[in-house]
């Protein structure tokens, strides 16, 4: 099986339904030609979309990444490219930095961007977001930056990550928005309960969630973990599928349209995740994990 496709909103673009993430690619202690086998082995699951930020790995997993898809530049035009910018990190990688900060100034949206694509060798990017919302983001600012990039065709798409529903209105409103990366899995709920997939809906736009298995705390001993997990395993209307399977069928359920990020560099977990688009969960089901996360029935 290979992943759908959906469009993020009625602007485009078009992505896999699930999305490789690449943020732990500088942790993998792989070679070039391990990390093209990589993005091969997504692509040949019909996962072609990948997801980066500047910050991943001490600003050096987009790099990484590059190196490898230079070894095949083809490969190219059969992915979308995804990048995040607006977080400072202090790092030996980035001196001037005193402090970590938030950064949505016009020049460091370009700058970032265009470092982006030198590090992913790429001529421009599907998708580029403003990573966390800054308390001093001047939306008319961003708007100018976004609309600079547009013009230079350097990126095709934006739209932001871990943004609140008025955060997301705020900058809408200068400049159309795609997505909102937002956190959303089985132990994480907030984003359920809060407008964030609620305001997605209402505005026909496709979120993308990231830590789709809690960043593997899933499968830890904690007395709430173990009760999600023995719940997720434990589906009938999706054949009691594995609980890492059912959890990325849990996100798919959601009528927001969610496109599950992965963070794995195991070719049979982004599987999983594949074949989780396959499953039909049932609202019992759904509401069986619900339960066994927040500890109470509905009222």
């Amino acid at each position: 099986m290979l992943s759908p496709r959906i469009k993020l909103s009625k602007l485009g673009p078009q992505f896999s339904r699930i999305v490789a993430g690449a943020w732990r690619m500088a942790d993998w202690g792989w070679t070039p030609q391990q990390r093209l086998a990589w993005i091969k082995g997504c692509l040949e699951l019909g996962v072609t979309t990948f997801d980066h930020a500047d910050i991943y790995g001490g600003y050096q997993a987009e790099e990484q990444f590059g190196e490898a898809l230079a070894l095949e530049p083809g490969l190219r035009q059969h992915m979308q490219l995804v990048s995040k910018t607006g977080i400072a990190l202090v790092t030996p990688n980035r001196p001037e930095h005193r402090i970590q900060h938030y950064n949505t100034s016009r020049q460091h949206i370009v700058v970032s961007a265009e470092r982006s694509l030198r590090n992913l060798h790429s001529d421009h990017l599907d998708l580029l977001l403003i990573h966390r919302p800054s308390p001093l983001m001047d939306a008319d600012e961003i708007a100018e930056a976004f609309h600079a990039l547009h013009q230079a065709g350097k990126v095709r798409h934006f739209g932001v990550s871990n943004f609140t529903p008025r955060q997301f209105e705020l900058v809408n409103s200068r400049f159309p928005l795609v997505t909102n990366q937002v956190e959303v899995s089985p132990l994480f709920l907030d984003t359920l309960h809060d407008g964030t997939l609620d305001q997605m809906q209402q505005l026909g736009i496709a979120p993308m969630a990231w830590s789709p298995l809690s960043g593997g705390r899933l499968f830890s001993d904690g007395a709430r973990e173990t009760r999600v997990r023995e719940a997720l395993s434990q589906l009938p209307s999706i054949g009691n599928a594995p609980a890492d399977e059912a959890a990325y069928a849990w996100l798919l359920r959601h009528p927001a349209r969610l496109l599950p990020i992965t963070g794995s560099s195991r070719l049979d977990v982004i599987r999983k995740a594949v074949s989780a688009c396959s499953l039909q969960m049932d609202e019992q089901d759904w509401f069986s994990v619900w339960v066994a996360a927040t500890g109470h029935a509905v009222p």
